[in-house]
């Protein structure tokens, strides 16, 4: 490695007698591992996951001090894996990154070959982590529900649709001519959802009150659901036949309550999300339609640049839910 510092600042979580408190410090280097892999943070971004762990919740991070940040895209400056060189410039999301491995609010990080994978040319940097696990999530989500519902076939609705998934869903699906219906809370936020794509807004109490019935009117031909609980329940109910919905969150429950009606009488399917362990080749070929045919016009309004001395105000707010865009975070 070359130019290389005695220690880089990092983003960290300590915990002081039950109480957990954040600051930037000066982080010492370990030795690479073989088949790891030392890359420079360029750009890292601000997840759900992330507040929590910044908040001391040990069903994220188990022990503290810990740097949090899921995402992180920057340049390879050493090598111990014949899968990359120096100079690469590499994307490393989901699996430990964050967790319980010091994760993208560090300028530097360090994590097996295999979480890796080479951006795309057509990627910049910055637009990875506009991206980042949430763009990957919902990229995972439209790749499997396209494979089963075309847009000639009717709409398709997403929950959570001013969230990062959702958002990015709509998006994506918009671009790709399907006619999209965005369910939201949030009324005020009906221009933002008309402008990423979404022909129709339908508000979340309106899908949350619908008949307890087994079966509802279909009217849906596919979904991505984000939110999970009653919201997927009716959802579900409400999909025709032989249509697709797909799974990937639990912030409203991670509970519903169902009948096998809408699977054994309409034959829906339901596919589950993980965009934590996704097997590679697919991460590999979600990021490359994220940075060619995938890549919405407007994907650059849709994010705020912050410092890493800026994250604490922007956690406090995302508990709060009251982030309304994706937050990336310059690292060098």
């Amino acid at each position: 490695m070359t130019d290389k510092p005695e220690t880089f600042n990092a983003f960290r979580v300590r915990e002081n007698e039950g109480n957990f408190e954040t600051s930037i410090e000066e982080m010492p280097f370990a030795p690479i591992n073989e088949d790891e892999i030392l890359v420079r943070v360029h750009y890292s971004s601000l997840n759900y996951k992330d507040a929590l762990s910044a908040t001391g919740n040990k069903g994220v991070t188990r022990k503290f001090p810990h740097t949090p940040g899921i995402d992180a895209v920057g340049i390879v400056e050493a090598s111990h894996s014949d899968s990359f060189s120096h100079g690469d410039e590499v994307i490393v999301t989901s699996y430990d990154l964050g967790m319980n491995t010091d994760g993208g609010f560090g300028e530097y990080i360090q994590v097996p070959a295999g979480w890796a994978v080479k951006l795309p040319k057509s990627l910049s940097m910055k637009e990875a982590m506009i991206y980042g696990t949430a763009g990957l999530t919902a990229g995972m989500s439209v790749l499997r529900l396209t494979e089963l519902v075309k847009p000639e076939e009717g709409k398709i609705v997403v929950s959570g649709a001013t969230g990062g998934v959702g958002s990015l869903s709509v998006a994506i699906l918009s671009k790709l001519g399907y006619n999209v219906s965005a369910i939201t809370g949030k009324e005020s936020e009906k221009d933002y959802l008309l402008s990423l794509g979404a022909s129709d807004i339908v508000l979340r109490n309106e899908i949350e009150n619908m008949d307890q019935k087994p079966l509802l009117k279909p009217a849906y031909a596919g979904a991505i659901d984000t939110v999970g609980g009653t919201i997927l329940e009716n959802i579900l109910k409400t999909t025709k036949s032989t249509g697709a919905v797909t799974c990937c969150g639990n912030v409203a429950s991670p509970k519903i309550q169902l009948t096998v009606f809408p699977f054994i009488l309409r034959g829906i399917t339901l596919i589950g999300i993980d965009s934590q362990n996704y097997p590679m080749k697919y991460r590999s070929e979600v990021w490359n339609k994220l940075a060619d045919e995938w890549k919405p016009a407007h994907l650059s309004e849709t994010f705020e640049e912050i410092r890493p001395d800026q994250l604490q105000e922007k956690i406090d707010l995302m508990l709060k839910g009251q982030l309304k865009r994706r937050v990336v975070v310059k690292m060098k």
